[in-house]
């Protein structure tokens, strides 16, 4: 996400630092590459020039011109409006009231609200929370058939409409069977249209009157820019929303809508999906988002996402293992399958001080594929082979490869791999391993 923005800021910064003082006209200039960086990436026009403007007013004046790195404070003013334009602080959901807490979701069709649903579903119910989803949206049945896949995935209740019932009584219907299950958060999984019409609006007004949510939450497509800040804006006037559930942001390189919705609405981005799986829902933190945009990386979601991926207990277990060189195959596949907990390689290094802005190698790249191969490879094992691969022979590894998708030389070279791991292992264990860090192999 913000590819071509993060780029394009980071050479007028990298130019900026390269002044030991800085004049009026150094400021100027790069204020109008910061500019025209901004509307390349589909930020509202008027929020661009508010932008900019406040950022001029603070670097002419002594808190940059008359400091000894006046570069470095460039960057820290652009991070502290960027802060301020997407909201300053995270906007939490407010569940202080007597359960079942309603919860709406709106929007277009097509902007991925039944998936968000499930997603939504999930991270409250990782939360400790109880969540119930309910389906009002009569006119698509593909989409009440979507949120019980949903559900039955997810080990979460789902309510069962009548489609001849109108959505305001299947979601009163809804209320009053979360409540007797002791559900304590209905989410409302509304109808959605392919453009905002009077019938969809009057809908909604009337499930908002009768049910009262604490929470009604937009939910749109960032790919769609500035037109999802327009739905968010429409959405905003009729039922004067709570928040923006951003979608698709993984697979927004410019991120127009994420800088705009907040500005022109008033209403803050609460979360934002980053991924098609249903554990790919991130709270949306204004400041580590500015820090992501500027290229200085996003440590303290690196950590949450490990600290949420790795299993403490099995770390634990894992260093045991290897103090008594006991590392098993099954074991290498356990601390892969936490690796990939945590996101795909490159969200991984974007997170990363510094290299976010990197590109890539093919190589590197390729070794997400060469992660899957391996599991694919470890999987078509049976449960002793794993645990003893010194007894794999010439027919087993032709047996595996076939099974996994590989050949007979990818077998073999995960196996010395495998074999190399061990004896340094050994190796550390000799002189001493109880001084490598904890977690090191988790």
């Amino acid at each position: 996400m913000f590819d071509s923005l993060t780029d394009k800021l980071s050479a007028v910064f990298k130019r900026l630092r390269g002044h030991g003082k800085l004049t009026e006209q150094n400021i100027t200039e790069a204020l109008k590459e910061v500019r025209l960086a901004l509307l390349e990436a589909d930020v509202n026009f008027k929020v661009v020039k508010d932008f900019v403007e406040r950022i001029r007013s603070r670097a002419v004046g002594q808190e940059v011109m008359e400091s000894l790195t006046p570069g470095q404070q460039v960057v820290k003013v652009v991070h502290e409006e960027l802060i301020s334009l997407m909201g300053g602080v995270n906007s939490s959901l407010n569940l202080s009231f007597k359960p079942p807490i309603p919860i709406m979701l709106v929007g277009l069709q097509g902007s991925g609200k039944t998936t968000t649903a499930g997603k939504l579903a999930k991270f409250l119910k990782d939360k400790g929370r109880k969540p119930y989803l309910v389906p009002a949206d009569v006119r698509r049945p593909a989409a009440i058939e979507q949120l019980k896949r949903l559900g039955e995935q997810l080990g979460i209740p789902v309510f069962n409409p009548d489609p001849q019932r109108s959505p305001l009584e299947i979601c009163k219907k809804a209320l009053i069977l979360a409540d007797e299950q002791n559900q304590d958060v209905l989410l409302l999984d509304t109808a959605g249209r392919l453009h905002i019409d009077e019938a969809l609006m009057k809908e909604l007004e009337e499930i908002k009157r009768e049910l009262i949510p604490r929470e009604i939450l937009l939910v749109a497509d960032a790919m769609t820019g500035q037109d999802a800040v327009n739905v968010a804006k429409r959405f905003n006037e009729a039922l004067d929303i709570h928040g923006v559930i951003l979608t698709k942001l993984d697979g927004d390189a410019r991120g127009g809508a994420a800088l705009s919705i907040k500005a022109v609405t008033g209403k803050p981005i609460k979360f934002i999906g980053v991924g098609e799986k249903l554990d790919a829902l991130e709270i949306f933190h204004p400041d580590r988002m500015a820090s992501r945009i500027l290229g200085l990386g996003d440590v303290l979601s690196l950590i949450e996402k490990a600290q949420e991926a790795i299993d403490a207990k099995k770390a634990q277990e894992l260093e045991k293992k290897l103090l008594k060189d006991t590392f098993t195959l099954e074991d290498f596949r356990e601390q892969l399958q936490q690796i990939k907990k945590m996101g795909s390689i490159e969200q991984i290094f974007s997170m990363i001080p510094g290299m976010g802005r990197l590109k890539l190698p093919k190589d590197f790249q390729g070794s997400e594929k060469e992660l899957v191969k391996v599991e694919a490879i470890i999987n078509s094992m049976t449960k002793e082979e794993r645990r003893s691969p010194e007894i794999l022979n010439g027919s087993r590894r032709l047996r595996i490869a076939k099974g996994s998708g590989t050949t007979v030389q990818d077998v073999n070279q995960l196996l010395k791999q495998y074999l190399q791991t061990k004896k340094m292992l050994r190796q550390f264990k000799r002189s001493g391993m109880r001084g490598l860090p904890r977690g090191l192999f988790s």
